[in-house]
């Protein structure tokens, strides 16, 4: 059953060519896009059956090794960490993709399938040829001035733990179902992330259980619960959500996939906000409160206020780095923070 009955916004009827990106990406709100993608050949392959969908997909293929994961039965599709936290309940490695869409049809009606799962596997560089045929109509301008990257998700029923992504995504459903449950950023406090290394995937998880929460142990999720919205996604199905939202994934089928498509709105040359953070915990996180407060008025001053008000008093040939920053600053800055890390 979904976590809540709070669902995400739909639109219905949207021509391929006509997805409102600016509307989205005004607004940033988690949004359906139903049947845009139903005319894809590998939704019709897919729908016709999960052997229709693996030929398919093996026609693309060309023997590049992907990343694969697998999980013992006993994991029920979570990818996740042990008991004590001290490891992940998985393993990884290389593998043939044709050996474990293989893998998959053996286990379609196995009820004790070992969770099989190969992920961000980028659509160009194993299937070339494929998004000639599959591609969403991607007409806006922000995808000129920063590319996207189109990767394919597949296996069998597993779970992405709550976890957040730093780029705008669009995700569309290919082949079986999958449930998407959507946090807006803010509710961080509220889904109790996990350690920043080791992770499953990449990103910070929740730790968390949706399956069986235990509120005793994490009483602030209920919070998070009262402000998640579910998407459950059919075959040609697309959802868009914003970049920082936190979202937990479930593949509900015995073979399913997911295409999705990332992309940023910010300058290439600027850097993560991720090594921001990480560095912070480094000079910040435990100094003296009363530094940790002054130090919150100088970033509310220099950062998250109005981007020119730093420099907005000082003459323009005097504001450097309080200026707009464009690529050659960012190169110099760059540069000065390597040198007082390397001190």
């Amino acid at each position: 059953m979904p976590l809540t009955s709070r669902t995400v916004r739909t639109f219905d009827g949207t021509p391929p060519d006509q997805v409102p990106f600016d509307q989205l990406m005004a607004e940033q709100q988690p949004t359906v896009l139903k049947g845009v993608a139903r005319d894809w050949p590998l939704v019709r392959e897919g729908l016709a059956s999960p052997a229709s969908a693996m030929a398919y997909l093996k026609g693309f293929y060309q023997g590049r090794p992907v990343a694969a994961f697998t999980g013992e039965p006993e994991i029920k599709g979570r990818f996740f960490y042990n008991d004590d936290v001290t490891a992940l309940n998985f393993r990884a490695e290389r593998a043939r993709l044709d050996e474990v869409l293989d893998q998959l049809a053996a286990h379609l009606d196995d009820p004790a399938a070992p969770s099989l799962y190969i992920g961000s596997t980028d659509l160009d560089l194993y299937l070339p040829g494929l998004r000639a045929q599959n591609s969403l109509v991607l007409n806006h301008p922000m995808f000129t001035a920063q590319p996207y990257l189109a990767s394919i998700w597949i296996g069998n029923r597993t779970t992405a733990t709550a976890h957040h992504d730093m780029s705008h995504n669009i995700a569309v459903c290919v082949a079986g179902r999958r449930r998407f449950t959507l946090f807006p950023p803010e509710q961080v406090h509220n889904l109790y992330p996990g350690p920043l290394d080791p992770t499953p995937g990449g990103q910070v998880v929740s730790m968390v259980d949706f399956r069986d929460p235990d509120y005793d142990r994490y009483p602030r999720f209920r919070d998070a619960v009262a402000n998640a919205e579910v998407a459950d996604l059919e075959p040609g199905d697309v959802l868009f959500y914003p970049a920082l939202w936190w979202h937990h994934v479930e593949a509900l089928e015995a073979f399913n996939i997911l295409v999705n498509y990332w992309w940023n709105t910010a300058p290439a040359y600027m850097d993560t906000p991720q090594n921001t953070l990480l560095h912070a915990i480094l000079s910040l996180r435990d100094r003296p409160e009363a530094e940790k407060q002054a130090w919150r008025a100088m970033f509310d001053y220099y950062i998250f206020g109005p981007a020119g008000q730093a420099g907005a008093h000082l003459p323009e040939q005097a504001r450097g780095l309080l200026g707009p920053l464009d690529d050659m600053k960012a190169r110099r800055l760059r540069a000065m923070l390597l040198n007082k890390l390397n001190r």
